[in-house]
C-alpha cells in the first residue's frame, strides 16, 4: 500500500516552515548575522545526524541481515531521503563561512593563521597578512616593513594548519557528501529494484554495499563531527568526540523511525508491524540512550578530572555560562528514556513512545544547540524565538520531505527474501 500524504499533514508542515521563515527574517533585522549563521550549522546538522543514522542502521541492518527491521526499510529511505536538503544548508553555512559571511569557524580568519603583517595596513579594512618568515622577507625586500601579529596571530591554531585550512576543508566536506548521497540513492534504487524483479541478488549486493558502507561510516562519522562542529572550538580536542557526535545522530534516528512507523500505523498503514517490532525500536531507543551518555559521562568525567587547561576550558565556558542547557540537556536526554521505557509493556505502549520520542527530539537538538553555540557566541548568548522558530521551520521542512518521499513507493519491500521472517517477527 502506498503512503498518502494528507491535506492536514501539509498544513502542518506548511505551517511550520512559515513560523521558520518568519523567525528567519525577524531575526535577519533584529539579531546578529552570526546568530542566524549558527542556528542553520545547528539545523542543517542536526537533521543531517537524524538521516545519517537511518542510514547507517539501514546499512547495518543489510550487513547483520536483521529480518525484523526488513518492515522498517521503507520508512528509513524516507528519513535518508533527506540528506540532500540538510547538505545543502550546511553547504550554505560553509560557503558563508568561506567568504566570512560569519565567524563561525575561527581557524578560517588568515589573521589567525599569519604570524607577520604589514605594519601600513594594519589599520586598513583589509590588512596584509604574512604566513611565514619567508613571505615577509619577500615583502620588506620590496620596501614593506612588516612586524609581528601580535594582535591576533594563535599559534595554536596556525599549528593546525596542515588540517585546518580551507581547501582540505572542503575536499574532506564534498567526499563526506557525495559518499552519503551516493550509498542513499543506491541503497534506495536497489530496494525498488528488488520490488519489480524480485531477484535475490540485488540482496546480496545490499549485503556487500550496507557493509562497505558500515566501513566508510566508522571513518567519516568522526572525521565529519571533527570539521563542521569540533574545529569550532578549534584550541580544544577530544578522541571521544565523534563517538560522541555519532551516538546522539544514532538516537535520534531511531527515535524518529519510532515515532514515524507510530504515525503511519495510526493512519492506516505498515499493518505488517506488530508489536514486537516496536518493542525493539523502543529497545533501541533505552540502550543508544544509555550508550550517549556513557559517552557524555566518559568525555566529561576523565576531562574535568584530569583539570589540564587546555582541555577543561571547553566545559568551563558550558558550565559556568550555558549550565542550565548544559546540564538539562544531558538529563532530559538520559533520565526520560530510563525511566519510561524500563519496562517491556512501556516499549509496546506507542502513547509512551511518542511521549519519550518528542522529549528525546527535543533533547538532542538542544545536544546540537551545547555543541555548536559556546564555540560561537561564548558567554554572549540568547535563546529565544529565532532558535525556536528555526528548529520548527526546519522540523516541518524534515516532516514535509520525509513524508512525501514516502509516498513514492509502497510502504513494505515485498520482495525481500526476509520480508517473511520479519512479519513472524516475535519476541
Amino acid at each position: 500500500m502506498n503512503f498518502v500524504f494528507s491535506n492536514r499533514a501539509k498544513i502542518i508542515s506548511f505551517v511550520l516552515i512559515a513560523i521558520g521563515v518568519i523567525a528567519l527574517v525577524t531575526g535577519i533585522f533584529t539579531v546578529s548575522s552570526d546568530r542566524i549563521w549558527s542556528n542553520l550549522l545547528i539545523n542543517g546538522f542536526y537533521f543531517m545526524g537524524i538521516s545519517l543514522g537511518a542510514l547507517f542502521f539501514y546499512a547495518l541492518s543489510f550487513a547483520t541481515e536483521t529480518a525484523w527491521a526488513v518492515t522498517l526499510r521503507r520508512v528509513m529511505e524516507g528519513v535518508f531521503s533527506f540528506i540532500p536538503a540538510a547538505a545543502a544548508v550546511l553547504i550554505i553555512v560553509f560557503i558563508g563561512a568561506t567568504m566570512h559571511w560569519n565567524h563561525i569557524y575561527h581557524w578560517m580568519d588568515e589573521a589567525t593563521v599569519s604570524k607577520y603583517v604589514a605594519e601600513s595596513t594594519i589599520d586598513s579594512e583589509h590588512p596584509t597578512y604574512f604566513k611565514d618568515k619567508a613571505a615577509a622577507q619577500k615583502a620588506e625586500e620590496a620596501g614593506e616593513t612588516v612586524v609581528l601579529n601580535e594582535a591576533h596571530y594563535d599559534e595554536l591554531i596556525a599549528n593546525k594548519t596542515a588540517y585546518l585550512n580551507t581547501p582540505f576543508f572542503w575536499i574532506r566536506t564534498i567526499i563526506y557528501i557525495a559518499a552519503f548521497i551516493i550509498f542513499a540513492r543506491w541503497f534506495r534504487k536497489r530496494s525498488l529494484k528488488e520490488d519489480e524483479t524480485g531477484d535475490v541478488g540485488l540482496h546480496f549486493k545490499g549485503y556487500q554495499r550496507g557493509a562497505l558502507f558500515l566501513v566508510i561510516f566508522a571513518v567519516f562519522s568522526s572525521t565529519m563531527s571533527w570539521d563542521w562542529i569540533m574545529s569550532i572550538d578549534t584550541h580544544w580536542f577530544s578522541t571521544l568526540f565523534g563517538w560522541y557526535v555519532f551516538s546522539g545522530m544514532w538516537v535520534s534516528a531511531m527515535n524518529i523511525i519510532a515515532v514515524l512507523s507510530l504515525y503511519l500505523i495510526s493512519k492506516g498503514y505498515l499493518k505488517e508491524i506488530n508489536s514486537s517490532h516496536i518493542h525493539d525500536l523502543g529497545k533501541w531507543i533505552f540502550a543508544l540512550s544509555f550508550l550517549w551518555t556513557y559517552l557524555w559521562f566518559s568525555q566529561f568525567m576523565l576531562i574535568w578530572y584530569s583539570n589540564i587547561p587546555e582541555e577543561v576550558t571547553y566545559f568551563v565556558l558550558r558550565i559556568e555560562e550555558y549550565r542550565v542547557p548544559f546540564f538539562g540537556m544531558m538529563l532530559i536526554n538520559f533520565i526520560v528514556p530510563m525511566v519510561f521505557l524500563m519496562s517491556r509493556d512501556a516499549k509496546r505502549n506507542p502513547r509512551f513512545l511518542i511521549f519519550v520520542g518528542t522529549i528525546v527530539f527535543i533533547g538532542h537538538f538542544l545536544d546540537t544547540y551545547m555543541l555548536v553555540t559556546p564555540g560561537v557566541h561564548f558567554e554572549h548568548w540568547e535563546f529565544g524565538f529565532v532558535e525556536i522558530g528555526m528548529f520548527m521551520g526546519f522540523t516541518g521542512l524534515f516532516i514535509n520531505r520525509v513524508l512525501a518521499a514516502l509516498t513514492k513507493a509502497p510502504l513494505v519491500p515485498k520482495e525481500s527474501p526476509y520480508l517473511e521472517e520479519s512479519l513472524h517477527h516475535s519476541i
